[in-house]
């Protein structure tokens, strides 16, 4: 059964930031990875299709397919890596309250693709923010 992953993006703001911090992760490392501390213990749930769903500024904006667990050693150290694929999927708006670290997310409650809903897909970011904000989307 699939299961995805939610974490916050901190200090992007927009996926405009993400996409270029995943450039320069790219140049280094030749995909992106997320170091987190705690290691999933579903991890072949993860890897069975799992996306992780990452909320910028209290919304959840994008995703990326998860391909692989494994260690990563980063700036603090020896850590879970999830190995993502580089692309970035627009995701239709969804908000989401601060949280530590990162939770499952199952895949009846992820919002769909941005390519999957009809209208929106051209309104700028801030603009598509300010409607779910306001329950309007």
């Amino acid at each position: 059964m699939t299961i995805h992953i939610l974490k916050l993006c901190v200090g992007a703001e927009g996926i405009d930031d993400l996409a270029d911090f995943q450039k320069r992760l790219i140049k280094r490392r030749k995909r992106p990875v997320c170091g987190t501390r705690m290691w999933p213990k579903r991890i072949d749930d993860v890897l069975a299709g799992g996306s992780l769903y990452w909320v910028i500024k209290g919304v959840v904006l994008v995703r990326q397919r998860i391909v692989e667990i494994a260690e990563v050693r980063d700036d603090h150290g020896l850590r879970c890596g999830l190995y993502l694929d580089a692309e970035l999927v627009r995701t239709s708006p969804q908000p989401r309250r601060a949280f530590q670290g990162w939770r499952y997310l199952a895949p009846k409650d992820a919002p769909p693709d941005l390519g999957d809903i009809k209208g929106g897909s051209d309104l700028p970011e801030d603009l598509r923010r300010k409607l779910v904000e306001l329950g309007a989307w």
